[in-house]
């Protein structure tokens, strides 16, 4: 069983009735769901996730004290701390009397500070620039079992909606650098007799390449550990996983210097072909600078546009 089925499980089964004979007022107001940076958020765990963190729990994300007092939530959070420790064969962690860290019961607004620095309907054109794609990705994930309120997937649906203008920005970095890593710099270093400098090279490029990819498809790449299972699972991602990984894990030798240059072309292409698709380039070349600079000029916001064009990464 999946960590989220695990999840929804145990709150439908354990999670819902505690909360609808012992909190009846405020159960139109506690949001329920399963999200953050466990790999059963994203539906990646399997039988190594196992071996830590891997137990019946779910989020329980209530609204501010002006709502739910203090007192209540207190409440809440000891009838949480004891549910069923076992449940269809899986045991709870110890934890704290409130809660673990990635279940339990949170305020909404103090869960996104926490994770984010603010409330998302609070970000700011500064704010999306300065949060990693990974800790967007950490904060979308996962699902919403219960939420008759609408707050949570109101602040889910702000995030996973990324302003035009930043996409722009970041996607603009990651072109230069790719530009830089991939078009540029691989070959040089090989040509400096530098093979270690030319596979942090091949890293750099493949690092911003699949973070440009997850962008144009409108999706933000997880932590590194779960960045190529998350790639296969876009529109033609088996494929650029397939030739990224070949290229991060073989050596750099004469025999595969020209195979890795043709695979930095091909992935550059795709990238290429997908932004002239939306519009978001108008260069008609295959230099990646270049489009880099077409996708940045493309910004609305005079601010955002004059910024560096590394901005946003």
């Amino acid at each position: 069983m999946r960590g989220l089925e695990l999840s929804r499980a145990y709150y439908e089964n354990c999670g819902a009735a505690m909360i609808h004979e012992q909190f009846p007022e405020i159960e139109h107001l506690a949001a329920a769901a399963l999200t953050g940076s466990g790999s059963e958020c994203y539906g990646f765990d399997d039988e190594v996730s196992r071996d830590h963190d891997f137990e019946p729990g779910f989020c329980l994300f209530l609204p501010g004290e002006d709502t739910v007092d203090r007192r209540t939530a207190f409440l809440l959070e000891r009838a949480y701390a004891k549910l069923p420790s076992e449940f269809m064969g899986f045991h709870r962690q110890k934890m704290a009397p409130v809660g673990g860290s990635r279940h339990g019961v949170f305020r909404l607004e103090e869960y996104y500070r926490e994770r984010l620095g603010c409330l998302p309907s609070e970000m700011t054109e500064a704010d999306w620039l300065r949060i990693p794609e990974y800790a967007l990705a950490e904060a979308v994930n996962g699902e919403v079992f219960r939420d008759d309120a609408g707050e949570l997937t109101r602040q889910r649906r702000i995030l996973s909606e990324m302003p035009e203008d930043i996409l722009r920005k970041k996607m603009a970095g990651h072109l230069l650098l790719m530009a830089q890593s991939g078009q540029y710099n691989y070959q040089r270093c090989l040509r400096h007799g530098e093979p270690g400098a030319a596979q942090l090279a091949v890293h750099e490029f493949a690092v911003h390449a699949m973070a440009l990819l997850f962008l144009i498809h409108h999706r933000y790449m997880p932590y590194y550990k779960w960045s190529f299972r998350a790639l296969r699972l876009l529109p033609g991602g088996e494929e650029t996983a397939g030739s990224l990984e070949w290229m991060l894990t073989t050596e750099n030798s004469e025999k595969t210097m020209d195979e890795k240059i043709d695979r930095i072309e091909q992935i550059a292409a795709e990238a290429v072909n997908l932004l002239q698709e939306q519009n978001r380039t108008k260069a008609v070349c295959g230099d990646l600078e270049k489009h880099a600079y077409s996708v940045n000029d493309g910004i609305r916001n005079a601010e955002i546009r004059n910024l560096h064009i590394l901005s946003g990464i």
